[in-house]
């Protein structure tokens, strides 16, 4: 290709590189990939505040854009459009490191603490030593805060079982807290195999 075609693809408009995308060009698609990649990676980084993440989320954008490129209803508007699918991608990395952050933080509030003094969080520790499926059923309803029925979508669980499973975690938990009270005694698993 001579310079002066590459002069003239430079000169084309955006919904000139769409059409032809759209009509098996991927090379064009590329073109603007490099006539954005600059200002949709300054967009990006002054909503993430991170180089790396940056980088991952225009990369998803434009792969996002690729791919649903026969959407685009103007393509005149293409950076518009592009821009609002990174908006999209932010918003979904802001809301999964926003869910890593508070399974972390519930992970770590369920680990039991060491203390020979008299626990400060009793129902925490009874939670903790619930089992497994009790467990996950207890923190995901009211730790971050699901309904039944979006609990049982999480776990794949019918809205039944969640209900039941429900009512016997709050009848060990009743039965643990109110033995504690008597007994004074640290929470082990084996205590609540006990009460079952």
């Amino acid at each position: 290709m001579n310079s002066l075609q590459q002069g003239e693809w430079m000169e084309w408009t955006d919904e000139e590189y769409v059409q032809r995308s759209r009509n098996g060009s991927p090379d064009d698609f590329r073109l603007l990939v490099e006539r954005y990649q600059r200002p949709l990676f300054a967009y990006l980084s002054s909503r993430l505040n991170n180089q790396s993440e940056a980088e991952e989320a225009a990369q998803e954008s434009f792969v996002r854009a690729f791919l649903s490129l026969k959407q685009l209803r103007k393509p005149n508007s293409f950076y518009a459009w592009l821009l609002g699918i990174a908006g999209r991608v932010v918003k979904e990395e802001c809301r999964t490191l926003s869910r890593r952050l508070r399974d972390r933080a519930i992970a770590e509030s369920l680990q039991p603490q060491e203390s020979e003094s008299a626990p400060e969080y009793p129902l925490e520790e009874a939670i903790a030593a619930l089992p497994e499926t009790y467990r996950r059923v207890i923190v995901l309803r009211y730790y971050e805060g699901l309904s039944c029925q979006e609990v049982g979508q999480r776990l794949g669980m019918p809205l039944g079982t969640v209900t039941k499973t429900l009512s016997r975690a709050y009848a060990v938990l009743r039965q643990e807290l109110q033995a504690r009270e008597g007994a004074d005694q640290p929470l082990t698993k084996t205590n609540t195999n006990e009460l079952r």
